[in-house]
């Protein structure tokens, strides 16, 4: 891993694709930055959405670049449209979901980097292989019954 001491540049469009659970467009990553950050954005389909879910290693900011998104985090919900951000932090179970009725786009930055990379991990993994590779990049999808009490 690099030293980050020099301004890290994406121009626009550029970075490196990655499709697990979805197209997301890595525009820097935690080599880039020294570990500080990873960002990336992701283009998500009207309805759609993760699961329940918990970051035991970093914080995640996000940015709506386009579209409505209901993020809920612990006890609370919120509801962004576009330039709305939120930071959610880690330890803490949340979810998203683009409740808008056209394709959205997110800015998503994650502090710690390193997380940016699971994409990559599970985009030609099958899915009795996701929770393990999860687990790798410190992320728990929470059981279903929890994720009724969340909503």
């Amino acid at each position: 891993m690099q030293t980050f001491t020099n301004a890290v540049v994406s121009e626009a469009g550029a970075g490196q694709m990655a499709f697990g659970f979805g197209p997301h467009l890595i525009r820097m990553t935690a080599d880039d930055t020294g570990g500080t950050y990873g960002v990336l954005e992701v283009d998500m389909p009207a309805g759609e959405g993760p699961p329940l879910h918990v970051h035991e290693r970093e914080e995640e900011f996000f940015r709506v670049l386009s579209g409505r998104f209901l993020f809920v985090c612990g006890d609370t919900s919120s509801e962004l449209s576009e330039g709305g951000c939120i930071l959610l932090p880690r330890g803490v179970p949340h979810r998203f979901q683009n409740v808008g009725s056209t394709t959205g786009r997110l800015m998503v930055i994650v502090t710690p980097g390193g997380f940016e990379g699971f994409f990559a991990a599970a985009q030609d993994a099958a899915m009795s292989d996701v929770d393990e590779i999860a687990a790798r990049f410190g992320l728990r999808f929470v059981p279903a019954i929890s994720a009724a009490r969340a909503a």
